[in-house]
């Protein structure tokens, strides 16, 4: 479609056109049932193919080893945020969190309000511009859990590689770079991600967890904040998302056909190097926000001299349709979130435009 935005939303972000253009197409009416999918019981066999197909999928794309449940649960992570210590730190115990930006923070937040907690290891010093070092993890081994964030969208920072925590349980926040690169889900207890980057639109949230983990929590728990709620149900406990898991399948369905995980990391690392080849050759009239071995292959973060060249930037790139680059309201700067859907047209395009830009105004 040539009239299509250059989208570098942030979340809610860019979908595949092809998924949009069948979802289109099967709005008012889904497989001949006269209705749309959004007016069908969660009951029904017809929704519940879709509902499992997704979960099928979403086992294959990962590689999610048996011995885990899939549950779809909504709230988005920030609901995540509350729902790992209310169900996975019971009284008397400390979970860890590694500090490496806003979203880390705030599920640090969240958490100190059902139990103790410790900080891991920090980037806090160096204003969140690097992934702490494996070897700086510091947690005790009787730790409820040790807590990451492996994608920050608002500074642009991305593990590179996960640690090895023996007997304590592994949680990663994966909502913002969740199937942009294969990964060995056998490290973790559990990976929760939103799926409004990644995976689909808003309205769901995958988690992938370890079934030792899911029982009775030691804590009073509503019960539609409990894992074993969800995970007896099998996601159905109530009305799920339905459009929303049903436009996650047909992401995952795209995803596979153009080479699951490791289709998507190559596609991603070409076009993050786009960006930071842009950036790093403009002898500073861009400033790359997050150090080099930090950097992420989703949300690539940069300022300019002046905020006043940041406005115009902005201006002018809205002017070209671009959208979605002005930085995170509480940090500022630029940012280009290149989630597995925007496509390296678009990204060519904007690293185009910088170069363009840079020789008008340098």
């Amino acid at each position: 479609m040539a009239n299509r935005a250059y989208n570098f939303n942030a979340g809610p972000a860019a979908l595949p056109l092809e998924v949009l253009q069948k979802a289109q197409q099967q709005f008012v009416e889904f497989e001949n049932s006269g209705m749309s999918l959004m007016e069908m019981s969660h009951r029904g066999a017809i929704y519940e193919k879709v509902h499992f197909e997704a979960e099928a999928l979403l086992r294959e794309l990962l590689g999610i080893p048996d011995g885990y449940k899939v549950l779809f649960i909504q709230g988005g992570a920030s609901t995540q945020f509350a729902m790992i210590p209310m169900n996975l730190l019971p009284p008397g115990t400390t979970a860890s969190y590694v500090a490496t930006g806003s979203w880390a923070t705030k599920a640090i937040q969240e958490a100190k309000m059902f139990g103790e907690t410790s900080i891991a290891a920090s980037s806090e010093s160096d204003a969140y511009k690097r992934i702490p070092s494996l070897s700086e993890l510091k947690y005790s081994s009787d730790a409820a859990y040790l807590h990451l964030t492996s994608n920050e969208t608002i500074e642009g920072t991305q593990w590179a590689e996960f640690p090895d925590t023996g007997s304590v349980t592994l949680i990663g926040d994966m909502s913002s770079d969740i199937l942009c690169r294969p990964i060995d889900v056998s490290k973790f207890g559990v990976i929760y991600a939103g799926a409004q980057k990644n995976l689909g639109p808003s309205g769901v949230t995958i988690v992938v967890i370890r079934e030792e983990l899911i029982a009775k929590p030691a804590n009073t728990v509503p019960t539609m904040l409990r894992y074993d709620t969800h995970a007896k149900a099998d996601s159905l406990y109530n009305t799920p998302p339905t459009f929303a898991i049903y436009m996650m399948n047909e992401v995952l369905k795209w995803i596979k056909a153009n080479g699951g995980a490791a289709g998507m990391e190559t596609r991603n690392r070409e076009k993050a190097k786009m960006l930071y080849d842009a950036i790093d050759g403009s002898n500073g009239f861009y400033r790359g926000f997050a150090e080099a071995g930090s950097r992420s292959l989703m949300n690539v973060t940069f300022t300019m001299a002046s905020e006043e060249a940041e406005k115009q930037f902005i201006k002018e790139s809205e002017a070209s349709g671009f959208v979605g680059l002005k930085g995170h309201r509480s940090v500022g700067g630029l940012r280009a979130s290149i989630y597995n859907a925007v496509p390296a047209e678009s990204v060519r395009a904007l690293a185009d435009f910088m170069r363009d830009f840079q020789s008008r105004n340098g």
